[in-house]
């Protein structure tokens, strides 16, 4: 049976969209049209795919098992298309991502900015979102990543690195007194962050040589690096964040850097990319520029 890529990519579509109505907007197309297709590719099949009554759409088990393996068949020819094109050097199409909420919005946007304005007719879908997504589910061309990698077998490529600091508001600073070494943070407040796998357990490092572990007491727990800044600037008590997303507060006064000659375990950048062997050149383009503004990033906080 030879494979129809249209009905593959018109069945994609009703079912990330809920409703041939919606599918057939997002393809330009007549809601017939996209219903014929369906319709021909599950008698070509043998089978049913989608669920259809008056309320709502949705794929039977078959149908989504089928939805999951079209989506990797599509991907593959789009990739096989795009390494063959003349055109393959030019980025084109829609560019979409993922990054941390922090990293994204002080470090991504910059990127995506520089990308649209040197390849105006390119579009980006961002996302925003701690959340670690399964890239292959979201079509996701690329998603980065800050801190430690869970999972070694992912494609990935680290691009930049930062720093942890332990920072407060000027105003808690001067409540708790100059700390001269790490032992004393142990009668601090702190502020938890529960995206962090140990949040109150850190080694800090001196130039010495000398090796200091600290268990801090919460007097706040948060669940983002985001709410842990808030709490922070509110001058609720010690937080330890990413140098990018405090580099503007200590230059200008707004946090302090505690203990700033010891130093705590820096994390990396990465970008990851879903299983495939070909790299579109809108993936390449973008990549290089963040790659780019992470050696800047890297030398201003050096």
């Amino acid at each position: 049976m030879t494979v129809n890529l249209n009905r593959l990519s018109h069945f994609i579509a009703v079912v990330e969209a809920g409703s041939f109505t919606a599918a057939a907007e997002k393809l330009g197309l007549a809601k017939a049209a996209v219903s014929h297709q369906v319709a021909q590719l599950e008698r070509e099949l043998g089978t049913t795919l989608l669920i259809r009554t008056t309320r709502r759409l949705r794929p039977t088990d078959s149908g989504l098992r089928f939805y999951e393996r079209c989506v990797l068949i599509l991907r593959d020819a789009d990739e096989a298309v795009g390494a063959v094109s003349e055109e393959a050097e030019i980025p084109s199409g829609t560019l979409t991502l993922t990054a941390p909420l922090d990293y994204g919005m002080r470090v991504v946007v910059d990127a995506v900015a520089a990308y649209v304005a040197r390849y105006p007719a390119m579009q980006v879908n961002l996302s925003f979102n701690d959340i670690v997504f399964d890239m292959i589910e979201k079509r996701l061309d690329i998603a980065i990543r800050a801190g430690w990698l869970v999972d070694s077998s992912e494609r990935a490529r680290r691009i930049g690195t930062f720093e942890q600091y332990l920072v407060a508001s000027p105003a808690y600073a001067a409540r708790i007194g100059t700390i001269e070494h790490p032992r004393a943070l142990s009668q601090a407040s702190w502020i938890a962050n529960g995206a962090l796998k140990a949040p109150l357990h850190w080694t800090f490092s001196h130039v010495g040589g000398e090796q200091a572990p600290v268990v801090g007491s919460s007097v706040v727990a948060v669940d983002s690096t985001d709410a842990a800044y808030c709490c922070a600037l509110a001058g609720i008590g010690l937080a330890v964040l990413p140098d990018y997303q405090v580099r503007s507060e200590l230059a200008d006064g707004r946090l302090v850097r505690i203990l700033a000659d010891w130093t705590l375990p820096s994390g990396g950048i990465h970008v990851v990319y879903p299983p495939s062997h070909y790299r579109p050149a809108r993936v390449r383009a973008f990549v290089d520029i963040l790659q780019k503004l992470e050696k800047e990033r890297g030398r201003s906080t050096a």
